[in-house]
């Protein structure tokens, strides 16, 4: 059986493209730049369960796109973090924190009730993202 993405992540995130390794998602919060990166691997629920290359492919593709989201969005902070009490498939959280944010210096989880991307909104952040993310290796989606 192949790779399907767990349907909540669907129902929460626009595909923005991949990686290597990972799909890359935007989730559909506008309080912050939230991105998720979920290995394609089926049945996969820890980041041990990966087997060893692609251990060290999540991480790098992790590293390459923290770098960028910061230098794109300017944070303070990024938060990065593999939860999964709500979603079991695997997938990697990345949030783009200001001292300002609606939930600084806590959690964003409940923080503040989550706003949709407006389509404008939403061309904002990925005509800003993507091209920084062109030479990365990364392979953008082609219809949002």
């Amino acid at each position: 059986m192949g790779f399907e993405l767990h349907q909540q992540l669907q129902a929460d995130c626009c595909q923005l493209g991949s990686f290597q390794l990972c799909r890359v998602l935007l989730c559909q919060d506008v309080n912050y730049p939230w991105f998720i990166l979920v290995p394609q691997r089926q049945d996969i629920t820890e980041i041990y369960q990966l087997d060893e290359k692609d251990q060290h492919q999540l991480w790098s593709e992790s590293a390459v796109f923290s770098e960028v989201v910061m230098e794109c969005f300017a944070g303070h902070k990024l938060n990065v973090a593999a939860l999964g009490n709500m979603v079991p498939q695997l997938h990697l959280h990345h949030i783009v924190r200001y001292r300002d944010d609606p939930a600084w210096p806590g959690p964003i989880w409940g923080a503040v009730e989550s706003k949709k991307y407006s389509q404008v909104q939403l061309a904002e952040v990925t005509n800003s993202l993507l091209p920084l993310l062109k030479n990365k290796g990364f392979i953008e989606k082609v219809a949002l």
